[in-house]
């Protein structure tokens, strides 16, 4: 039977850097607050121009006669990023295939990044149609002077885009509806992907192993589904990094999420397909970092499963014993997330030993009550990891605030019935973060709560409405900086 979904990944556009511009593609002149233009006021019509002066406002683009302007404000690196997403949607707009950016002569590597990520980005769309696809950008060439380092800017570049798919990525999954998206489909894919990557290997664990291993949440969870549970464990070990940091990723992968027994209301309900968008982005983080071969051992763990409504679903008052022998009392069957997280996060610290563990969830509405649905909540058990978080996440335009692990709420995960209570009320993103903080094994651990982020119903910089495939970016950046850290460290690179 065929697919009733678009092949994953999307495909995005090319995006390469010149010296010179191209003769015969339509240009685009970069326009900011002023208006001071860049390079190609010359190539502009005149006549087009009459009546309409532009000011070169964030993401200010106009059809310019054969050519285009672009505005980027005051010129920040997130003013750059959404001009470069305004474009792409605009050039697509007039079905303009291929066309050339001449940048400014002192455009920096990072701006011309952030404005190929929004390039990359901003055009993004996945439906699900019988039709023709509308004609999209196929390729943007992005044109420096002489002035500027050619090679730096398309170092640059190339990893934007590297970051870009990743994003990508992650949205192509959170998005491909559950009719086909179940656990087996959602780690099948991640292992296709990573076939054939050097240095990038993938396990799919099903629900026989689960249970002689004894994942008592995911098995839980996923009891209620016909769709058995799966378990997706990523490896990248580049050569000669044995002794290099070993991180570990673990991403909650409920593919659909009807709350189980303490079922959810209908409004809303459609939106869980996208409640694997963590594990989404530890899967695009693993290739990615591979993609970049970054210098360092890096795991990404992914329960899949899904939580549905049977005779065999388990219920509130159930006791679950995980894998490692921890015993949790189930409160409210919606909380499912930290149930299958407690399994891969026990597996992480038994199997793996990291030096850092960070786990990333859809895992609480009152996150997106807490800090709405453009920032992310971080908890971490040390200032130092979560301070490199939410660099991260700053220099990928994602945002991320960190939460408290209050001590006063501590007791109020313990259960009189078995060691740990799953959901004890109170404040929801805090319990639940305080739940987790059980089964990280005293490493250092940090746990992204996205369940804001993670969606979006408008289009905004470089997100437009659907999963937004946040928390991606940030998971990549922070293994490049950790990388970057532990070469210093030992004297390879000079700081």
């Amino acid at each position: 039977m065929r697919s009733t979904a678009p092949a994953v990944p999307t495909p995005l556009p090319a995006i390469e850097v010149a010296p010179t511009p191209r003769r015969g593609l339509p240009a685009v002149v970069i326009v900011a607050d002023g208006p001071a233009y860049g390079p190609g006021r010359d190539r502009l019509d005149d006549a087009a121009l009459t009546g309409f002066e532009p000011t070169g406002k964030t993401g200010e683009v106009r059809r310019i006669g054969r050519d285009w302007i672009a505005g980027v404000g005051a010129g920040t690196v997130k003013d750059w990023r959404s001009a470069g997403a305004a474009l792409v949607r605009a050039a697509d707009e007039h079905e303009v295939g291929k066309y050339q950016v001449l940048l400014p002569e002192d455009v920096t590597a990072e701006q011309a990044a952030a404005f190929a990520l929004g390039l990359a980005l901003g055009g993004y769309k996945f439906k699900v149609t019988g039709d023709t696809p509308a004609a999209r950008t196929k390729s943007v060439l992005l044109v420096t002077s002489a002035q500027v380092v050619v090679d730096e800017v398309a170092d640059a570049v190339a990893e934007s885009v590297t970051l870009a798919a990743a994003t990508a990525l992650t949205r192509d999954l959170a998005n491909t509806p559950s009719n086909v998206k179940d656990p087996a489909w959602l780690a099948g894919t991640a292992a296709r992907l990573a076939a054939g990557v050097t240095g990038l290997t993938a396990e799919v664990r099903d629900e026989a192993w689960l249970a002689e291993q004894g994942f008592g949440g995911v098995l839980a969870v996923g009891g209620g589904s016909s769709r058995p549970p799966r378990f997706l464990e990523l490896t990248w070990r580049p050569r000669g990094s044995s002794k290099a940091p070993h991180i570990v990723f673990v991403g909650k992968g409920i593919t659909f999420d009807t709350g189980g027994i303490s079922v959810k209301p209908a409004d809303g309900m459609h939106l869980m397909r996208t409640d694997m968008a963590g594990g989404a982005a530890v899967i695009a983080a693993l290739l990615a970092v591979a993609a970049l071969k970054l210098p360092l051992r890096v795991t990404g763990l992914v329960p899949c499963a899904e939580n549905h409504v049977s005779g065999s679903a388990y219920r509130p008052g159930d006791v679950v014993r995980h894998y490692g022998g921890k015993t949790t009392e189930v409160a409210n069957t919606d909380a499912e997330g930290r149930m299958v997280l407690a399994d891969a996060m026990t597996w992480a610290v038994r199997k793996h030993s990291p030096d850092v563990l960070v786990d990333v969830a859809t895992l609480t509405g009152a996150m997106k009550i807490s800090l709405g649905l453009r920032t992310g909540g971080l908890f971490a058990t040390t200032d130092e990891l979560a301070a490199q978080l939410i660099t991260a996440g700053e220099q990928v335009g994602e945002a991320h605030w960190r939460m408290p692990l209050l001590a006063d709420h501590a007791d109020s995960v313990r259960s009189e019935i078995a060691d740990v209570k799953q959901a004890p009320g109170g404040p929801g993103a805090i319990a639940a973060a305080l739940f987790l903080r059980e089964f990280s094994g005293n490493l250092p651990w940090a746990h992204l709560d996205i369940a804001g982020p993670a969606r979006s119903e408008a289009t905004y910089d470089e997100v437009v409405p659907g999963a937004s495939g946040f928390a991606a970016r940030t998971l990549v950046r922070f293994a490049q900086n950790s990388a970057f850290a532990a070469r210093s460290a030992r004297g390879e690179v000079a700081i």
